[in-house]
């Protein structure tokens, strides 16, 4: 791991010193507006119209009439947007809205005429998401149809606000967000993706429940400059005819250092895949910002449960981090809701993939009939093109609240965003039950810590299951290969089980007084490894 060059405050380890790994490349270039058709120059001026901050007499205009809109059109008004100041939408909200309660705010929901495409002519139907609770930022919805762009307008009598006494219908609201509902082969609709608050946004696979959330940008996540959250301004959501299988979603991203254009494409199947290509136009130099950024929730478990007296075995919607370098080597960092602020940089060149993987399936994992973590997804990023040199960063975040997604993970590009050049990013997601990218050696099933056989000392099992460790001859040579930083390892123990495929590594830590000690492990045999590389940092 490199040195930090954050706050003493905030320890700050990076990836193991021997592992190459990689980072995304930034293509850049001058944001000039070019000559187009003017039919589509003044469609898209008039979109902007409608979203620019020096043009609040049109924001005001629900009733602006169609204009033309093409795969360029985001593009430019994020574009000729970076190049204004920032100003943040109105956040305010009426009355009773201004501080609805967590319970009163999910009472309310659309009618079903409010729903969008919901009469048979798409199988993707789109439903509005009224702004309240801690989702007051308004975010403005275009509906795309034959090539035209029409603002969807707020009505009130669309709602159902359940116990939320309105003495007169809140008008010209907006919306917080909206939610994509797919039509199954039983013409049942069942919720695909959520976009809302911020520039979050969540999926799933068909029987799971919703967890782990991405953003379309994260800025200076984990930094003592305190974070930066950009928003989704405007979306453009096109049409898909009943015979698509695809839904494409635009969006325009706005903050104080950067203007950005999103194209989303949302690809349900037995896992639900999300295109993401974005174009970035910073207002400012950034020299930290998070690319496929996502964030889930990590109470506690067998790992590290920081003294908690639950009845069940653990609580959380991850259970680690993993990563295919550019190199081709698997990595597997298990995840820990720590006592204090943990942020690690695991340094690579072009990485393949890396992802947020709930790898605990079984109810008996858990034991919570509420929760239910075992169904929550996994997500796996895929870059598209060379990202070149940087970090896949992990944030654990202490946590007491079960509620709060306190892991954050992203890749974070050695090369800044320079002010007035555009960048442009692509990346697959894979929203899933098991990524598609495994590892042929055999992978961390579970990891367990407690304490070690004399005082101050850490003890570890760490249990790989996998086909390579089903050949007992072979299993028989095997050798666990530990290295520890500082600190030392004090002893041992292979325990070999190919009947079932598995192999456990037991091993006691001797941390000699420091503060946190990084760890590696790898089983291997005749000197090739038969694991994944399983990384962790112990922190006292």
């Amino acid at each position: 791991m490199r040195a930090s060059g954050r706050p003493a405050a905030l320890p700050r380890p990076a990836g193991d010193p021997r592992i190459e790994q990689n980072n995304g490349t930034i293509r850049t270039a001058q944001p000039m507006l070019k000559r187009r058709d003017l039919l589509q120059l003044a469609g898209t001026a008039a979109a902007f119209a409608a979203v620019s901050p020096v043009s609040s007499a049109l924001a005001d205009n629900p009733a602006a009439e169609p204009t033309p809109f093409s795969n360029s059109s985001v593009v430019d008004l994020a574009r000729v947007l970076s190049t204004k100041p920032f100003s943040a939408p109105n956040a305010e909200l009426p009355g009773p809205l201004a501080n609805l309660s967590q319970e009163a705010f999910a009472a309310i929901h659309a009618k079903p005429e409010g729903l969008i495409w919901a009469d048979n002519s798409s199988d993707f139907v789109i439903e509005p998401l009224h702004r309240g609770f801690v989702y007051t930022t308004p975010m403005m919805i275009y509906l795309v149809e034959d090539g035209q762009a029409r603002r969807l307008n707020y009505d009130a009598s669309k709602f159902i606000f359940g116990g939320v006494n309105l003495p007169s219908p809140p008008v010209n609201l907006d919306f917080s967000g909206f939610r994509v509902l797919r039509r199954d082969d039983h013409g049942a609709l069942k919720e695909l993706a959520v976009f809302q608050g911020a520039s979050f946004f969540r999926s799933l696979a068909p029987g799971q429940n919703f967890g782990v959330t991405a953003r379309g940008l994260s800025i200076r996540t984990g930094d003592a400059r305190g974070e930066e959250f950009p928003i989704f301004r405007a979306v453009w959501i096109e049409k898909a005819s009943v015979a698509a299988n695809a839904l494409t979603v635009n969006a325009l991203l706005d903050s104080d250092s950067v203007a950005g254009a999103y194209r989303f494409t949302l690809h349900p199947g037995d896992a639900t895949i999300i295109d993401v290509e974005c174009s970035l136009f910073p207002r400012a130099p950034i020299d930290l910002f998070g690319l496929a950024t996502m964030s889930a929730t990590c109470s506690f478990n067998p790992l590290d449960r920081r003294g908690d007296d639950d009845i069940r075995e653990s609580a959380e919607e991850l259970t680690g981090l993993q990563m295919l370098t550019g190199a081709g080597e698997w990595l597997w960092r298990p995840v820990a809701n720590r006592g204090n602020l943990q942020i690690s940089e695991f340094v690579d060149q072009n990485p393949k993939g890396f992802g947020f993987l709930q790898r605990n399936r079984d109810f008996d994992d858990f034991y919570d009939l509420a929760q239910r973590w075992e169904l929550r997804p996994s997500l796996w990023i895929e870059p598209i093109g060379d990202w070149g040199s940087g970090s896949v960063e992990l944030v654990e975040i202490p946590s007491d609240n079960e509620t709060a997604q306190n892991m954050i993970a992203f890749w974070r590009s050695k090369t800044p965003l320079a002010k007035g050049q555009q960048a442009d990013f692509a990346y697959r997601q894979f929203w899933c039950w098991t990524p598609p990218s495994q590892p042929s050696v055999a992978t961390t099933a579970g990891t367990r810590g407690g304490r070690g056989a004399a005082a101050k000392q850490r003890r570890f099992l760490v249990e790989f299951r996998g086909d390579t460790l089903a050949d007992a001859a072979r299993l028989a040579d095997a050798k666990p290969n530990i290295s520890v930083f500082p600190g030392k390892v004090v002893a041992q123990r292979v325990y070999r089980a190919p009947e079932s495929k598995s192999c456990y590594v037991q091993f006691d830590l001797d941390p000699g007084g420091e503060a946190a000690v990084e760890i590696r492990l790898t089983l291997d045999a005749q000197g090739a490894p038969l694991t994944e590389t399983w990384l962790y940092r112990w922190t006292q």
